[in-house]
């Protein structure tokens, strides 16, 4: 029966975009990968140069794609799920649009340095805004999690902890001109963030796939899940993640690495249903986490191959941060404004083919043809930029409206 919220009950916002997390930071996430992006394909096409010595341009990049656009889908998608996980009400209206401000104000601040000068004012701002979007996220997080004691989601809430202390070394690296902590702060941010991933996955990828082929389907679709693939994939990955920063021996990332493809795949084997093929919401998570398999046997053979370690970092940051936010954001915008997810936009095959475009041409395609590596990249960028284009094309108009159903959120 359709719940029907009474006009003295519902909460109400300024703005239908300010409803929830998951709209403002899917619209604003969207549009930064977009503007991020047009940047960095200036800075490494050579048509602009950063007016600082402080910050490798590399960090730049990767700071604004995890700290910047991943913190932003994660931000929406907590800030919403866990509404439905505990029952209590997350930041909406003004309080929103002020945890929202604190993140536009850190990305103003980024794409400001050494394009505009004066650093340190640029600098200041971007630290004052992400400490305040990230303590302010966590905080709105942890005290609905301690509220109703579900304490078996404190995996994800000291991961976004943890990320926020990974942005702070980003940041004490520049003010301490140690450039060693940079490059652990941007390391650990992409592991958390495919940390978070798996744990969100592993929860919502068999349960996305059961709903959506039984809705059709004269039978009930149940898939397999196991604890202790789910332990094993947990463990491994994080053997991986610390001696790929602090303890780079090959053996052991060569092994554990393995051991974390070896997992998923199968625990990906268990998940697989031939009808996910007809749907473009559930081929894509399956897609994103068959990638990220991928990558990770790319770590696995990168020091006895001899190729760049860098793709197998850009293999895992685009299957387990683009591909996965691309579409649980694809299916979420729908969900929780109402409309029916069985009938996504007709665009939707579309902006998946673009993002796994992204990937064969920033992953495969340098180990294939090596000399036009700029042409790859170049390429990978473009598709990437179409990807959040037509993402905003078909999306952007359902997040701003409210929902059909009347009802808030």
């Amino acid at each position: 029966m359709l719940q029907i919220q009474s006009p003295n009950q519902r909460p109400s916002s300024p703005l239908a975009i300010l409803n929830l997390g998951f709209r403002i930071f899917f619209v604003g996430g969207s549009v930064f990968a977009i503007i991020t992006m047009l940047l960095w394909m200036l800075m490494f096409t050579g048509h602009s140069s950063m007016q600082t010595a402080d910050i490798n341009p590399l960090y730049w990049h990767a700071h604004e794609m995890l700290y910047g656009y991943a913190m932003a889908i994660i931000a929406g998608f907590l800030l919403t799920a866990v509404k439905t996980w505990t029952g209590i009400m997350m930041p909406y209206g003004y309080r929103l649009g002020v945890i929202f401000g604190f993140w536009l104000l850190a990305r103003i601040g980024w794409s400001a340095v050494g394009l505009a000068g004066n650093e340190t004012v640029w600098l200041t701002l971007a630290i004052v805004g992400d400490m305040g979007f990230m303590l302010l996220s966590a905080y709105a997080v942890i005290k609905a999690v301690l509220a109703v004691k579900q304490y078996k989601q404190m995996g994800i809430v000291s991961k976004l902890v943890l990320l926020t202390l990974g942005n702070m070394l980003c940041y004490w690296s520049i003010f301490s001109g140690e450039q060693s902590y940079f490059r652990v702060g941007i390391y650990l941010g992409l592991y958390l963030v495919v940390g978070i991933v798996l744990t969100i996955g592993r929860r919502v990828v068999p349960f996305f796939i059961e709903r959506g082929l039984s809705f059709d389907s004269d039978q009930e679709v149940k898939v397999k899940n196991s604890k202790l693939l789910d332990g094993l994939s947990l463990g491994s990955f994080l053997i991986f993640m610390l001696a790929d920063i602090f303890y780079p021996q090959p053996y052991l990332i060569s092994i554990s690495a393995a051991v974390v493809a070896l997992v998923n795949g199968v625990r990906l084997i268990g998940w697989y249903q031939p009808r996910i093929w007809q749907k473009p919401l559930l081929w894509s998570l399956f897609v994103a986490f068959l990638g990220m398999c991928l990558s990770f046997v790319l770590f696995a053979v990168q020091p006895w191959l001899n190729f760049a370690h860098s793709i197998a970092v850009h293999a895992l940051a685009l299957s387990g941060v683009g591909m996965m936010t691309v579409s649980m954001m694809s299916r979420v915008s729908l969900g929780h404004t109402g409309r029916s997810i069985h009938t996504p936009p007709k665009t939707v095959n579309f902006i998946f083919i673009l993002m796994v475009f992204a990937f064969i041409f920033r992953v495969v395609m340098p180990l294939v043809a090596l000399e036009y590596y700029l042409t790859w990249v170049i390429l990978a960028q473009s598709a990437w930029i179409a990807c959040f284009v037509l993402f905003g094309i078909s999306y952007w108009p359902i997040l701003a409206k409210q929902r059909e159903d009347g009802l808030f959120g």
